[in-house]
């Protein structure tokens, strides 16, 4: 049987399939919350800076405790690490819907934010260990799952938060709950324990190729966020639903274009160019952003289209993140998720208080220049990412 007639469970295991589908939920969670932010903001007179902190809490949560999710699952086992993970958001989302102050949804996003890093970074391990048509294809199914998260969570929320701004949170708990209860059923461990210590976490951030790779993904993943967790804020005059629908179509060209159009576009061009012209391009569509403030029919496509950038990015950092490491995967995933969301926690909070002190469109202006950088930062070291990936491969070739 051709790898092209394979049905997905001809390729997948059920363990790796579950694993995809409790990454399916938990990004799910991370866009729930989009299409009630303005509604959160006028039912609790919060300004603009106050609202995004349910984004930065969230991810500067998950990127400190990157650092030790791959720690734990070496020491105390993937499975475990991935169902404490989701058993910490099924409580985490349930309180984040029994709140009642932008303080207490704060915290408890942090919490939420713990327990997905514990779920994230050990996921992506688990179906590329798992996984038996290699590297590149476990990945494709990650960011499948995670792209259709990302598109069904507004989906979600808005549907959910057009009766109540709490039924999001509810929602995302229950499905967590089913995605705890599949975990437990059909989840098991990749062969071959990797190890993984607080020293490797060092030496993976210290190591050139690693550090690089991370950077500029803190840069783009910056931009990523000032779309997914500002822009429902410069749209108050759309209803819940209808942002949700608008993050939907987003969420719908994440996955898609994360899963086949970048693998189109690597089989044909060189990969560092292509991240360099996505990243270059992600920098182009938030600047017309800012330039469409106020300008809703203007700016809704705009935020659309971005999905095309955000989800050739997303696949294409990942397999990086991966490749260009000669580190464990969960030391390469935990080291690199703590640069990339460390620079994602930094734009949701900046971006609500520059709207506040200045318009609505200066944080998109910001968000571009900061992609930018990676851009060049891409232009710079393109090919000392894919000597990196050459000689590990290489490496990994010799001692087979």
């Amino acid at each position: 049987m051709s790898t092209s007639t394979r049905t997905v469970t001809d390729r997948f295991s059920p363990a790796v399939l579950a694993t995809a589908f409790a990454t399916f939920v938990a990004f799910l969670g991370i866009g729930v919350v989009d299409p009630v932010l303005p509604i959160i903001g006028d039912k609790m007179g919060a300004t603009g800076a106050e609202v995004e902190l349910l984004f930065t809490t969230y991810l500067i949560v998950m990127a400190v405790a990157m650092l030790v999710s791959g720690v734990l699952s070496a020491r105390f086992g993937n499975k475990r690490v991935i169902i404490v993970g989701l058993a910490i958001v099924v409580v985490m989302s349930a309180l984040a819907g029994l709140s009642n102050s932008i303080t207490e949804l704060a915290i408890v996003r942090g919490g939420w934010g713990f327990g997905n890093a514990l779920f994230t970074s050990t996921a992506l391990a688990v179906i590329v260990g798992l996984a038996e048509g290699g590297t590149e294809e476990a990945i494709m199914l990650y960011e499948a799952a995670l792209g259709l998260g990302i598109a069904g969570g507004p989906l979600l929320g808005g549907y959910l938060g057009s009766f109540s701004w709490r039924y999001p949170f509810f929602g995302t708990a229950t499905l967590m709950a089913l995605a705890l209860i599949v975990s437990l059923a059909f989840l098991r461990e990749p062969e071959g324990k990797e190890q993984a210590t607080p020293a490797d976490m060092i030496m993976a951030l210290k190591n050139p190729p690693v550090l690089v790779n991370a950077l500029i993904g803190l840069c783009y993943s910056f931009g990523f966020f000032t779309i997914l967790a500002y822009s429902p804020l410069t749209l108050p005059d759309l209803s819940a639903t209808a942002l949700g629908v608008t993050f939907f179509a987003w969420g719908a060209l994440v996955a898609v274009s994360s899963v086949f159009v970048v693998n189109w576009l690597t089989s044909r061009f060189d990969a560092s160019k292509v991240l360099f012209a996505d990243v270059l391009g992600m920098a182009l569509v938030l600047a017309a952003a800012g330039f469409a403030e106020g300008q809703a029919e203007l700016l809704l496509p705009v935020i659309v289209i971005s999905g095309i950038f955000c989800g050739i990015a997303n696949a294409m950092f990942t397999t990086f993140a991966i490749q260009v490491s000669p580190f464990t995967r969960s030391v390469s995933s935990g080291a690199y998720n703590f640069l990339r969301w460390s620079g994602a926690a930094i734009a949701p909070v900046l971006a609500g208080y520059l709207k506040d002190a200045y318009s609505p469109g200066v944080p998109f202006f910001v968000g571009a220049v900061v992609v930018f950088v990676g851009a060049v930062g891409l232009f710079g070291g393109g090919s000392f990412l894919l000597n990196a990936i050459n000689r590990n491969a290489a490496e990994h070739v010799s001692a087979d």
